[in-house]
């Protein structure tokens, strides 16, 4: 998927996300792309919060942190955003010659975004041609105005050179890595600090998005609350590490009360597609982000759905080098860098 910008020239992948910013630089290789930069700086609480950056400073810092420490020269980068600011519609215009669709797509677009027009930037993707083929499908996009001015402040002596939607860049990490059946119909999850985005795809199609305000921050609000724990004790026991006086016992059973409310809502998001959809049913989940890794979460999902669901590695077929990022590194935040990478596959010329 490509939206908001066509590439131009190489850019740096930019997730800032609420609890870190990630940066991803990739290469062209002849066996298909590999990992050149890359890096990752922790967000103070309330920095980013709902998607909107609050203090725009400390996000410059962390960017300019990643750019000195990983040595990255590229002053032009690609982000995404996600929520409520974005709107994602389907819609059916006449087969038109390119021209054309261009100017019907803005012609009518208003009737479907509940902004001024005025008000956002509007891109949209050729999606599939009707049977009849008289007919074409198009994913209409559109952002506000204001949601890209607000990321755009935190990039001090950066150029923006696209802005994309989080579950695209996903599911264009997805298609590279995993060359997706084109009869598959995969749910694609990214599960963050405040927002999980929900990506239900079939081939390189996407059926169905929905942006849901849970993620890895309800895990720690419900350990500090029922445990009675600081931030960063919270934290830490979230993320794996033993805390004396909490029992493993304690920790599952709060870990699992969030678990159920992040299944309820992925639950209601397949029900909806399902009875919106017809036939098509969902083969495979796939889970990143940093919440992918709670424990029981993906076992939950498993028991839950009766599939299978796997953690979605974005560096399956992306190469890296073992002598410049450890093994133990990539499997420790690979998973956090799936959006990143996915931004960072738009400095190549990807459908």
């Amino acid at each position: 998927m490509a939206l908001f910008g066509r590439k131009q020239k190489p850019i740096v992948g930019l997730d800032i996300g609420s609890s870190s910013v990630k940066a991803v630089e990739l290469k062209k290789t002849k066996e298909g792309y590999e990992l050149s930069k890359v890096g990752l700086e922790p967000l103070s609480p309330e920095t980013v919060v709902d998607g909107a950056i609050i203090d725009a400073l400390s996000v410059s810092d962390a960017i300019n942190r990643i750019f000195e420490a990983q040595k990255v020269t590229n002053k032009n980068v690609g982000t995404s955003v996600s929520g409520h600011s974005v709107i994602i519609k389907k819609i059916n215009l006449p087969m038109l010659e390119d021209d054309e669709l261009y100017d019907e797509v803005y012609a009518t677009a208003g009737q479907y975004i509940p902004f001024d027009i005025a008000d956002v930037s509007l891109d949209y993707q050729v999606l599939e041609p009707s049977p009849a083929g008289d007919a074409v499908e198009v994913l209409l996009v559109a952002v506000k105005r204001d949601k890209i001015n607000n990321y755009q402040s935190a990039l001090i002596g950066r150029n923006l050179s696209l802005v994309d939607v989080d579950a695209f860049a996903l599911q264009n990490t997805y298609e590279v890595n995993y060359d997706p059946d084109p009869d598959s119909t995969d749910a694609l999850l990214n599960i963050g600090a405040s927002v999980m985005n929900i990506n239900i795809v079939r081939g390189g199609i996407p059926l169905f998005t929905r942006d849901v305000s849970v993620g890895g921050n309800q895990y720690t609000d419900a350990l500090q609350k029922e445990l009675e724990l600081s931030f960063e004790d919270a934290e830490n026991l979230k993320r794996g590490q033993a805390l004396a006086g909490v029992s493993d016992e304690q920790k599952a059973a709060v870990l699992r009360s969030v678990s159920e409310i992040l299944v309820l809502e992925i639950q209601k998001t397949l029900d909806f597609f399902r009875a919106t959809a017809g036939a098509a049913g969902i083969n495979h989940i796939l889970a990143a982000g940093g919440a992918a890794r709670t424990p029981g979460l993906l076992d939950m999902l498993r028991e839950e759905f009766q599939m299978q669901v796997d953690e979605l590695d974005p560096f399956r077929r992306i190469t890296y080098n073992p002598a410049k990022f450890s093994d133990e590194y990539i499997q420790e935040t690979g998973s956090r860098l799936a959006v990143c990478v996915g931004l960072g596959l738009r400095s190549f010329d990807l459908a």
